[in-house]
C-alpha cells in the first residue's frame, strides 16, 4: 500500500429522525482495496454519498490528495477522479449500453453525437473486463447482473484515482465475480485507491487489504484483512456471533401435501420444459448460474411474463395465471430480485408499501383506514426488526436491506400461502440476513410453502429442504438437502441437458 490519498475525519450527517453518521473516520491509501463493512443502516452508503457530493455533510473534513475538499455533486467528484459504482442501478433503460456509459461525456463528430465511436470505446471497456455485452443493446433488455457490469464499466471509463464499489458483486455470477476481481487487482496495481462495500465475507478475505467497520452510523475500527478472522469482523459489525452452518436434514413435515405443481412449463428461451413440486412447509431452493432461467421461471409462474405452454396446479386444482393479480388471487406472493422496479414504491411510506398488496382489507369505503394500516405496518416493523424512524417514513430513505424487509412485510400482510423469494438477501448484511433466514424458517414452520432463488451457494445449502438446479433455461437436477454439496450442485448448474 502506498501513501494516503483520501482521509475523511469526524464526518457527521443527520436526516429527519435519523443520525446517519456520527463522527466517522476513514483513510484510503493508493494501491489498496479497503473494505467498508457494517449492517444495513450502519451508514456505509451514506458516508460514500457524502464523499461524492450526493449529500452535504453537517460537519467534519475530507482531505483528498493533500487538500481539503468538498464536492457539491457527483460530476465534481468524477472530474477530480473520485467515482462511485452504486448498489442500486442508475442506468437509463431506454438508452443503449454505450449511451449510458458515456452519458454527459458523449463523443461528437461536429455537432452530432458519434455513436460509432462510443460503441467502439464501450467495446474496449468490455474487452478489458472480459465480458460479452453488446454496446448497441438497449439497457432495459439486459439482466440485472449485466446492468451492474455496465455500471462498473462506466466507473472505469472515468480517469479515476479512487473508485468506490458499493455491493458490486450482488447480482453477479461466480465467473463474473472472478473477472471483477481481476479488474480490481489491475486497478490496485495502477495505484488506485479502492473502497469495496460488500456483505460477502469470503470476498472481503480474498480481495481486500484492510477493513473498516461501521455500526449504527459510528466508526468501530479498522483491521488488516490478512490478520483478521471472519468472526472478528462479524463481531465488530453486529456485536454478536452469527453461525452459518448448512442444513443437513429436510425439515418438511412427513406427508406434507403438494401445494404447487408446475408441469412442463415453457416461457420463451429461458424457461424450457420445467417441472417441479412444492410441499406445504417446505423451502425449495432454486440454484444455478446467472442466466440459468430461475428468475424467468418464477416470473412466468407469477404471471409477470407470458407462458407458452405447461400447467400449474395449486392445491391440486389446475389454475390459469395470466397476470400477477391471478397469482395473488391463488395465494402466490413474489419477492422480486429487483426490489426498486418490482417490489416497492420508494416515494410512498413504509405503511403504504406494507399494505399495497392487500388494499381491500384496509379500505373504508373510498378511503384507507390509516389507523389499521399503521398498526399492521408497525407489527411487521417490529417482527422484522426494520430500522426506520416510523411507519410514516418514505421507503426511499431506508437502507437497501430495510427496503427488502418492507417488501417481505407486504406479502406477509397479504397472507400468501406460497411465497417466492427471488434473491431475498441480495445486498443485505450478515445480521439482517440472519433475521430473514429466521423469518423464512418460521414461515415454513407455520405451513407456508417457500421457493427461494439464490445465487449464494451458502444460502442455498443453509436454507433449502430440497434444491432444484437449472442451466440455460432447463432443469438439470434435483437434490434433497441431505445429499447436496457445493460440488454436485455446481456440476448440475454447468450441465445443459440436450
Amino acid at each position: 500500500m502506498g501513501e494516503v490519498i483520501l482521509t475523511m475525519k469526524g464526518i457527521d450527517k443527520s436526516f429527519p429522525g435519523v443520525h446517519a453518521l456520527d463522527h466517522v473516520d476513514l483513510e484510503i491509501r493508493k494501491g489498496e482495496v479497503h473494505a467498508l463493512m457494517g449492517e444495513n443502516g450502519a451508514g456505509k452508503s451514506t458516508l460514500m454519498k457524502v464523499l461524492t457530493g450526493i449529500y452535504k455533510k453537517d460537519s467534519g473534513t475530507i482531505t483528498y490528495e493533500g487538500k481539503e475538499v468538498e464536492f457539491h455533486n457527483t460530476r465534481e467528484a468524477q472530474d477530480a477522479g473520485v467515482v462511485i459504482v452504486h448498489q442500486e442501478l442508475n442506468m437509463l433503460g431506454h438508452l443503449t449500453v454505450a449511451q449510458n456509459i458515456f452519458i454527459g461525456r458523449e463523443f461528437k463528430k461536429g455537432i452530432r453525437i458519434d455513436d460509432k465511436k462510443m460503441n467502439e470505446e464501450a467495446k474496449k471497456l468490455f474487452d478489458r473486463m472480459h465480458i460479452d455485452i453488446d454496446p448497441t443493446e438497449t439497457m432495459c433488455n439486459l439482466t440485472v447482473g449485466k446492468q451492474q457490469m455496465c455500471e462498473i464499466a462506466k466507473a472505469i471509463s472515468h480517469k479515476a484515482k479512487v473508485i468506490i464499489f458499493d455491493e458490486p458483486s450482488a447480482a453477479l455470477t461466480e465467473a463474473e465475480i472472478e473477472e471483477l476481481f481481476k479488474i480490481i487487482r489491475d486497478l490496485r496495481a495502477q495505484d488506485l485507491g479502492i473502497v469495496y462495500i460488500s456483505h460477502r465475507m469470503d470476498e472481503i478475505k480474498v480481495i481486500t487489504d484492510r477493513v473498516t467497520v461501521m455500526r449504527d452510523g459510528t466508526y468501530v475500527g479498522t483491521l488488516i484483512t490478512k490478520d483478521s478472522t471472519k468472526d472478528d469482523i462479524i463481531n465488530m459489525m453486529v456485536g454478536r456471533v452469527i453461525y452459518e452452518d448448512p442444513k443437513t436434514k429436510n425439515m418438511t413435515p412427513p406427508g406434507a401435501p403438494v401445494v404447487l405443481k408446475v408441469d412442463h412449463l415453457n416461457a420463451g428461451k429461458m424457461v424450457q420444459d420445467v417441472s417441479f413440486e412444492l410441499h406445504k412447509g417446505e423451502v425449495l431452493g432454486f440454484s444455478g448460474l446467472m442466466g440459468a432461467g430461475r428468475t424467468e421461471t418464477m416470473r412466468a409462474l407469477f404471471g409477470a411474463d407470458p407462458i407458452d405452454s405447461g400447467d400449474i396446479y395449486v392445491n391440486g386444482q389446475k389454475v390459469t395465471i395470466k397476470s400477477p393479480q391471478d397469482a395473488v388471487k391463488h395465494g402466490i406472493g413474489y419477492l422480486s430480485e429487483d426490489r426498486k422496479r418490482f417490489g416497492i414504491v420508494v416515494q410512498k411510506t413504509v405503511a403504504e408499501n406494507t399494505t399495497m398488496a392487500d388494499l381491500d382489507e384496509f379500505a373504508n369505503g373510498p378511503f384507507i383506514n390509516k389507523k389499521k394500516e399503521n398498526e399492521v405496518a408497525q407489527k411487521y416493523v417490529e417482527s422484522l426488526a426494520t430500522k426506520t424512524p416510523g411507519v410514516d417514513q418514505l421507503v426511499v430513505n431506508l437502507s437497501g436491506g430495510n427496503q427488502q424487509k418492507v417488501v417481505i412485510a407486504k406479502w406477509l400482510t397479504r397472507n400468501c400461502d406460497i411465497l417466492i423469494f427471488d434473491e431475498p438477501t441480495r445486498g443485505i448484511d450478515v445480521g439482517a440476513k440472519n433475521e430473514i433466514y429466521k423469518l423464512m424458517n418460521q414461515l415454513a414452520a407455520e405451513g407456508k410453502a417457500i421457493i427461494m432463488v439464490s445465487s449464494e451457494m451458502t444460502e442455498i445449502l443453509r436454507m433449502s429442504d430440497r434444491i432444484v438446479v437449472m442451466c440455460e433455461g432447463k432443469k438439470t437436477g434435483e437434490l434433497d438437502i441431505s445429499e447436496a454439496t457445493q460440488e454436485n450442485i455446481m456440476n448440475m448448474a454447468t450441465r445443459e441437458i440436450e
